[in-house]
């Protein structure tokens, strides 16, 4: 499953401060519906994530509702990602 959005880039804090793409809320129920049969445990979804040039692998994360897409700092850096930025996300759901 692919999927692609564009959403606001925001800061969650936890044990460190991490930035974040909140997935939209239609599109999180689409992945919801299909959670158990890919989460791997605790609601979270292994996919890979294409923001402009960089590929990456993580894990979607729920939150209020909607899945919270991390990146990573290296990416961070090589695309110019800060919080508050417009991105454009394209993800794949890979297996749980």
């Amino acid at each position: 499953m692919i999927l692609e959005f564009t959403g606001e880039a925001i800061e969650w804090r936890g044990p460190a401060p991490f930035v974040f793409v909140p997935m939209p809320e239609p599109m999180s129920a689409e992945v919801k519906n299909v959670a158990t049969t890919i989460s791997y445990g605790w609601g979270c979804i292994p996919v890979t994530v294409r923001i402009g040039k960089t590929e990456f692998t993580t894990a979607m994360i729920p939150r209020n509702g909607v899945y919270m897409v991390p990146i990573k700092v290296a990416v961070q850096r090589s695309e110019n990602v800060s919080v508050g930025d417009t991105v454009e996300v394209q993800i794949e759901i890979t297996s749980g």
